[in-house]
């Protein structure tokens, strides 16, 4: 960590414990932006798109049906809690059955955006038959469009931004042909911290979660313990409830959120169940994975350290933002995690 965010981070501290929680925040967004730019990609009004960076799989023959393509839309959501644009990609079997919602959170210095680059996750879902949609996270609310998932008003069901994230959920479920027992939601980094938080507080809406590079729930209560937690720290709160089944992703190199992170977000998911543990090189890195299953066999958590990678989405568009091409092809793998899982009982609690 060079000088100039080591001050950063002492000013951040400093100022939360003088009780200055507005410029402690803004210590802490300085921070945030150093750690994230500083840190190399190595290491309801609708507006609808047709969508351009999903390949077909072939050019057709003269006279043959051309690929169905889907569309990217555009729209924003607004409750009590604030309001939200996000966009929304529809698959092309949209309307032909139920189909499965995966809700992407992307990570600091980010928009929906680039996480659609950095993950490809738009090209799976249009295979998989899946929509995803992509909150944005506004600078209003964090100056770098981090998720806040740091500050006890952003981490219990029913408030700040995973209440409306979850209504925004609800309402794009409302509207589209979505299997209600086939919600997911994942995220990077701050975005993968918030996943975590909605997975524990919404066990009725999410049917399981995706964690990459991320912390558990009840990991920090403000800036200062925000940093002690991305260094690895204790979390400040043993959060009570566990997490529906979790696949979680973490480089063993990350120097912006702490590996043993990674882990205890597994482990709230496994809730105690034994593991199995597995070893594989995949996309020119060594891998290490635990699964955790339950009595009748089905996973409840699985853990995926990637030995080498740092604070990057695995598998990804190299020259997109925290990205990687080495390494596990995460979204492929989150995909196909989830759909092995879904909700016994789907309800529309508040």
């Amino acid at each position: 960590m060079n000088s100039f965010l080591r001050q950063l981070l002492s000013d951040a501290s400093q100022l939360a414990h003088s009780a200055d929680l507005q410029h402690a925040a803004d210590a802490m967004r300085k921070a945030f932006d150093g750690l994230l730019h500083g840190h190399r990609a190595d290491a309801i009004d609708v507006t609808a798109h047709e969508l351009r960076d999903t390949p077909a799989a072939a050019t057709p023959r003269d006279g043959a049906t051309p690929p169905r393509l889907g569309q990217l839309v555009e729209g924003r959501h607004a409750e009590d809690g604030g309001a939200r644009r996000y966009k929304l990609f529809i698959p092309a079997a949209a309307g032909t059955r139920p189909l499965p919602l995966v809700v992407m959170l992307h990570g600091c210095t980010q928009d929906e955006d680039d996480f659609i680059t950095a993950t490809r996750m738009n090209a799976a879902a249009l295979a998989a038959d899946c929509f995803v949609l992509w909150p944005r996270q506004s600078r209003r609310a964090n100056g770098t469009r981090c998720w806040n998932w740091y500050l006890p008003a952003h981490q219990k069901r029913g408030a700040g931004e995973p209440g409306l994230i979850a209504g925004m959920t609800r309402a794009v479920m409302a509207a589209q042909a979505i299997d209600p027992t086939r919600v997911y939601v994942a995220g990077l980094s701050a975005g993968g911290a918030m996943a975590a938080i909605l997975g524990a507080e919404y066990p009725e809406l999410f049917a399981a979660v995706g964690v990459h590079s991320g912390l558990p729930p009840g990991a920090a209560d403000d800036a200062t313990s925000a940093f002690a937690a991305m260094s690895g720290g204790t979390p400040v709160h043993h959060h009570p409830a566990h997490l529906p089944p979790t696949i979680v992703f973490h480089g063993d190199q990350d120097r912006t959120v702490a590996p043993v992170n990674g882990e205890r977000v597994a482990a709230l998911a496994a809730g105690g169940l034994p593991a199995t543990r597995d070893t594989a090189s995949l996309g020119g890195r060594d891998v290490t994975r635990r699964v955790w299953r339950d009595a009748a066999g089905h996973a409840r958590a699985e853990h995926w350290l990637v030995h080498g990678e740092g604070h990057t989405w695995f598998g990804g568009e190299p020259h997109a933002s925290f990205a990687s091409g080495a390494g596990p092809d995460a979204t492929r793998e989150m995909l196909r995690f989830f759909g092995e899982q879904r909700l016994a009982k789907a309800t529309r609690a508040a």
